[in-house]
């Protein structure tokens, strides 16, 4: 019997006894698969795809430390993500922080397997410390009243023996095969490792943020992404208490296939409103380009009109570090975009920011 006061120290091993791919998952799985191949081909549609990691990187950062009650402003994290040299609150440092992480875990896979090693460094990105797995007992997950609804397994051998198996069952060959997780769709697959890695919970802490990176870098690891732009967690908090259900009876009730449909369904969605949203950007994009070059030809070009969609706040060093002119011929460009109410111009400090409040807008609704 399950005991949410003793360490759970025998997770179930994947693939689970427990049938996975029932006719509904399967079902769903095909919807899910879509939705991505199409976000997918989206996002490689993008002029600058470094837009993407940057913007839309910080906003699954931002959701994802909501989902933990860290909340900031989308005003207040854009402009510290401009500028590191910018006071910023404690919580924008975390939610850049996990930007950080992220970034580097897709930069390391291209070299690298995702591996023990790998979410250690992830952890230590976000946390900002150099802790490992964890070592010392006691670690348990309680409730706002305080009652303990889980206490993960104990023991450095014991995480480390797990997360091991965790990294078997996730390398096995996608589609027909030997061995644990031969033959299971990739994302019914990720739906079970990211349960399994919260079951683990290996770090003091940072276990949550570095789960949600670790389902956005599996799913690039095995090639149903080019980009690191699937990010479930606004899904999540949509729909936080069915995600945490899903996961506590998971534990208590073996209950796989409705936390794997939970999951499919969060791909799926989060696919479909994150290829709208980037739809929307390319027709701002093409929209602002044109009136650009109709009404200030000696303005207008592609590396300035992507600049100022590279995120909603710009400045003249930005344009300077781009190639785009002298310091005094950036600031006459933007002056120029800001008459024609492309940008508004803000005084922060001691700086002048070119705000792009139709990007803003999109990417923060």
């Amino acid at each position: 019997m399950f005991d949410r006061n003793r360490p759970f120290n025998d997770p179930p091993a994947l693939p689970p006894a427990a049938e996975v791919e029932t006719a509904a998952i399967l079902k769903k799985a095909i919807t899910a698969s879509r939705a991505l191949v199409e976000l997918k081909g989206m996002a490689e549609r993008m002029p600058d795809q470094a837009m993407l990691i940057d913007s839309l990187v910080l906003q699954e950062a931002r959701a994802s430390l909501e989902i933990e009650n860290i909340l900031t402003t989308n005003d207040e994290l854009f402009k510290a993500a401009s500028d590191e040299a910018m006071p910023a609150s404690a919580e924008a440092k975390e939610v850049l922080r996990y930007r950080l992480a992220l970034n580097y875990g897709f930069r390391q896979i291209r070299e690298r397997p995702l591996a023990t090693g790998l979410f250690i460094e992830i952890a230590q990105l976000i946390k900002q410390t150099d802790f490992s797995v964890r070592r010392t007992p006691g670690t348990r997950i309680a409730n706002s009243r305080g009652e303990t609804i889980y206490t993960p397994p104990e023991g450095e051998a014991v995480i480390r023996d797990k997360l091991r198996q965790l990294e078997k069952f996730m390398h096995a060959e996608d589609g027909p095969g030997s061995g644990p997780g031969s033959g299971l769709d990739v994302l019914v697959k990720m739906a079970l490792v990211h349960y399994q890695f919260e079951a683990i919970h290996p770090f003091p802490d940072g276990n949550g943020r570095s789960g949600r990176i670790l389902n956005i870098l599996y799913l690039v690891d095995r090639g149903l992404l080019n980009l690191p732009v699937l990010y479930l967690s606004r899904h999540i908090i949509d729909h936080k208490p069915a995600y945490y259900e899903g996961l506590r009876r998971v534990t208590e009730e073996g209950a796989w296939c409705d936390w794997v449909l939970y999951m499919l369904d969060a791909v799926e969605q989060t696919s479909l409103r994150t290829r709208q949203q980037i739809t929307d950007i390319l027709a701002l994009m093409e929209a602002v380009r044109e009136r650009v070059q109709r009404e200030v030809p000696g303005v207008y070009s592609k590396d300035l009109i992507e600049q100022i969609f590279r995120q909603p706040y710009c400045k003249i060093p930005f344009l300077e570090r781009a190639g785009i002119g002298t310091r005094q011929t950036c600031a006459k460009y933007l002056r120029e975009l800001e008459r024609l109410g492309v940008l508004h111009g803000q005084k922060i400090g001691r700086e002048v920011y070119f705000i792009n409040q139709a990007l803003f807008d999109l990417l923060t609704r």
